[in-house]
């Protein structure tokens, strides 16, 4: 009960102060080039309060240039083996939800409904997702942030929705109908020609100061709709997508029974194929 007063109040707070402002803020701080020894003290202090394996991280011959560049650090190669199976995990995090999409075209997720047509922002994407899967990836900040291709395919449309940034953890969660529809998303749509339309939604949260992606030119991608001309064809494991501090990743396959949905740790390039 003391936990969900807790919530409900921080809630209650959170919907007077200026999130997107905060947000943008913050960013800019992130993006700021900092002096080498606060480059290390500040990286340090986050690895030890978040329990980052920075073992797993590129080599650097010099401290991170930016916080955000701490944050959105790669990988050294091989630490992510890529199963060689149909369908892949996009992202590193916690599997907080999975399942069938109903004949009413929606997801559960933490007990709420969400409406798949309003999350990818497509009617047409979303009758082909009626009686295909989904699952839901939280990245805990200690988590790497980068964001992989699940399948074999070709993305061919970017769609990036305008909207909030309330927090998508234990407040949003209770606290905000909506959530994840609420907050700005990208959606990257690629076709598999083995599992159909498969889309890669990634939720932005508070401090998320912006989601950006190597399919497109530029840092961010405006709010619209976005035909890759010409499509990029990608292979499991390729990188999509960056969090610049981390949120959520929703997945939407249209086929069905081929992905586990099963709950729990995962990490990028690990088989979710069911069985």
């Amino acid at each position: 009960m003391a936990s969900d007063l807790s919530t409900y109040a921080a809630a209650q707070i959170l919907k007077f102060v200026p999130r997107v402002r905060l947000s943008r803020a913050v960013g800019r701080l992130c993006d700021r080039q900092v002096p080498a020894p606060l480059s290390r003290l500040a990286s340090k202090i986050y690895c030890r309060a978040y329990g980052v394996n920075v073992a797993e991280a590129e080599a650097m011959s010099e401290p991170y240039r930016s916080f955000d560049e701490f944050f959105t650090r790669k990988l050294r190669h091989g630490a992510r083996p890529i199963a060689d199976v149909p369908i892949v995990a996009p992202s590193d995090g916690l599997i907080v939800a999975a399942g069938g999409v109903n004949p009413s075209d929606e997801i559960t997720v933490k007990g709420n409904n969400y409406d798949v047509a309003e999350l990818c922002g497509s009617k047409a994407a979303a009758q082909r997702y009626i009686g295909g899967e989904y699952m839901v990836i939280y990245l805990h900040p200690r988590d790497y942030h980068r964001v992989h291709s699940p399948v074999d395919g070709t993305a061919a449309n970017l769609r990036s929705m305008p909207g909030d940034l309330y927090p998508v953890n234990a407040i949003g969660e209770k606290h905000v109908p909506g959530l994840f529809v609420r907050n700005q998303r990208l959606v990257i749509e690629i076709e598999s020609p083995e599992l159909g339309l498969v889309t890669v939604v990634m939720v932005g949260a508070t401090i998320v100061g912006r989601i950006s992606t190597p399919l497109r030119a530029g840092d961010m991608v405006p709010v619209g709709e976005h035909a890759l001309s010409p499509p990029v064809q990608v292979t499991r494991g390729d990188e999509i997508g960056v969090f610049h501090l981390g949120s959520t990743v929703v997945l939407l396959l249209e086929e069905r029974e081929r992905i586990s949905w099963a709950t729990g740790p995962i990490r990028y390039g690990e088989s979710l194929v069911r069985g």
